[in-house]
């Protein structure tokens, strides 16, 4: 079964739809590449997938292991090259209530991170720099 669909807008934009649920988002290149910026570019998307990535199986870890997981948000930058134009670092900013977790629950939330499916499958060049902030 196919996950999504994709269909060109025009005008370097583009609609993606989530098969399964019918769910939908536009894409728009960014102003830096003759965009509008408008949404979430491809490239954008990418960076984001990362942090939502590491967020959902930390959770799925959490639950497993009936361990509290709460307040937790990301802030992310994305940072591009050029020759060719690329992703060339992500940063993550994870931030998250730690006053339900131990110093071996914090670890195995950094480690579950770390090795979520997106982070994993990210080329070894681009570079995931990821931060935890616990309060």
């Amino acid at each position: 079964m196919d996950t999504a669909h994709v269909n060109y807008l025009g005008d370097l934009r583009t609609e993606a739809t989530h098969v399964r649920s019918g769910q939908h988002f536009n894409t728009d290149a960014p102003v830096d590449n003759k965009g509008r910026g408008e949404a979430f570019s491809p490239t954008d998307l990418l960076a984001t997938s990362l942090a939502a990535c590491m967020i959902t199986t930390m959770d799925i870890v959490a639950r497993d292991k009936g361990i509290v997981l709460q307040g937790v948000k990301a802030r992310v930058v994305k940072h591009m090259a050029s020759g060719p134009r690329r992703v060339q670092r992500v940063e993550v900013h994870l931030e998250l209530d730690g006053s339900t977790l131990g110093a071996a629950e914090r670890e195995l939330m950094e480690q579950t991170a770390h090795s979520c499916p997106v982070a994993v499958s990210l080329h070894p060049d681009l570079v995931q720099d990821i931060h935890f902030t616990y309060h």
